[in-house]
């Protein structure tokens, strides 16, 4: 189920209220709302002012009215806002999510007091009821999250910051339950660090479709350079990347097998795939795969090598968080004598967003054992500096558990003096995460995406999804 990482989102609005506090605070929170879902693209669904009191929720019998709206629009709502403009009722607004049924992400809001306006008429007391709220949801199970501030009023920036944030949660949540990646071919026989378990992802709503590589190949080879597909698809990998050498029959193969690929993810209703490469592709087509896979993953449909199926989800993952495309990339080598830098390298599969120089090129190791001409198709490239996300999605089958680990740093434009896709990482206490990766048996891949978006990746998959989430820190 394709979920689309921009863009306005959907939000169940309870706005809490109690009735011994004055009723115009739950009106005047209304107005101010819907100017910051207005800046920051949310479509509210909340009763309206005529459903009940201002439009509030205190009593049961409001609660069932709330609960019965959102259930109507439950196909939409990717995640609830409980806003307090005073202490409001706790069980009102908890009967509300119980009600409804939705399990989507639950932000808490409350107003601050104004020390000037602490009289009867204006006193909130939303401090003291925010909490009564998280611990009403604690006792009925209801996970959810909070706002930077304890209190905060709507026209903070820092509460249209934490929305943004929200909302990127509630993408990557709805996301995750639904994904529906390819495995095409088998793992590479020499790649156990690529093994995972298929029963723990699909306990966990993520569904793997399988195909043999030679079904793939086998229809790639039935097509030829004069069919429009092959044409389109030929047209559409020039106007990617500059092609360098690359000769025009290793294209049309490239080109072949895209239109196969691209066949098969439709008919699956994909979202991405894991694709085998080293080294039957090269050694049975004749080519690399990595063009097409480039391709994808700009398009937001991410594509790992390797059939590192739990590195896709990784990639997808940071995708929905972040908006922008994803890399599968190796913990590759030390930079010199730095110890919080460190050479990220692929083969060369790394969406263009990565690569301003990017070229269709082979992959020199590769090609030491099964001929360079066999691996026209791998992109060149070096990344530039840019903010960096970088994480990493795995099944624990020893312990039955999905686990990961997230972080920032930043990537430089350090000298690298080498081939393929490459990069300089710069992360603080880069040594303590090579411990931590180390001795908690993660995979050789990581991924990497130019954002500051690892609190997110933990809030949803933390919170949300019931992982065990480690989150680097310096």
């Amino acid at each position: 189920m394709t979920v689309s990482p921009k863009g306005p989102i959907t939000l169940g609005v309870i706005i809490g209220n109690r009735d011994f506090f004055p009723d115009k605070l739950v009106g005047e929170c209304r107005a101010d709302l819907l100017d910051v879902f207005a800046r920051v693209g949310i479509r509210p669904i909340m009763l309206p002012e005529s459903a009940t009191k201002l439009g509030g929720v205190e009593t049961f019998a409001e609660a069932q009215k709330c609960a019965e709206l959102f259930r109507r629009h439950a196909d939409e709502i990717m995640g609830v806002l409980v806003v307090l403009p005073n202490f409001g009722d706790e069980k009102g607004i908890a009967e509300t999510l119980k009600l409804a049924r939705l399990d989507v992400p639950v932000l808490i809001q409350a107003y601050p007091d104004d020390l000037s306006r602490m009289d009867v008429a204006r006193r909130r007391d939303a401090w003291c009821g925010k909490i009564s709220v998280c611990n009403n949801f604690y006792q009925y199970g209801i996970k959810y999250s909070l706002t930077t501030k304890h209190v905060v009023h709507p026209s903070d920036p820092s509460f249209a910051a934490d929305l943004t944030n929200f909302m990127a949660v509630c993408r990557v949540v709805k996301g995750l339950r639904n994904v529906r990646i390819g495995a095409v071919g088998a793992r590479p026989g020499a790649f156990n660090t690529v093994r995972y378990s298929e029963k723990i992802l699909q306990r966990n709503g993520i569904s793997v479709v399988t195909v043999d590589l030679s079904h793939i190949l086998g229809f790639a080879n039935k097509l030829t350079a004069a069919d429009q597909s092959v044409k389109d698809r030929l047209d559409a990998i020039r106007a990617y990347a500059p092609t360098g050498r690359t000769p025009d029959d290793r294209l049309v193969q490239i080109a072949k097998l895209d239109v196969v690929l691209a066949d098969f993810m439709a008919e699956h209703a994909l979202d991405a795939t894991a694709i085998q490469c080293w080294t039957s592709l090269q050694q049975n087509y004749g080519c690399n795969v990595c063009t097409s896979m480039s391709i994808m993953s700009e398009n937001m449909l991410p594509s790992a090598c390797e059939v590192d199926v739990t590195g896709t989800l990784s990639m997808y993952a940071m995708q929905l968080a972040s908006g922008s495309p994803s890399a599968l990339v190796d913990w590759n080598n030390n930079y010199a004598d730095d110890e919080n830098k460190c050479v990220l390298f692929h083969c060369g599969n790394w969406a263009k967003s990565f690569l301003p120089d990017i070229e269709i090129s082979t992959a020199p190791i590769l090609g030491t054992t099964v001929g360079e001409e066999n691996t026209y198709g791998a992109l060149a490239g070096r990344t530039p500096a840019s903010p960096l996300t970088f994480g990493r999605i795995s099944t624990d089958d020893p312990k039955g558990i999905m686990k990961a680990y997230v972080g920032e740093g930043r990537l430089t434009d350090d000298a690298l003096n080498t081939f393929g896709n490459r990069a300089v990482a710069q992360i603080d206490n880069l040594q303590g995460l090579m411990q931590y990766v180390c001795r908690n048996g993660f995979e050789h891949h990581v991924v990497m995406n130019a954002s500051k978006t690892a609190g997110i990746l933990k809030e949803a998959m933390g919170n949300y999804m019931g992982w065990e989430v480690h989150e680097h820190q310096s």
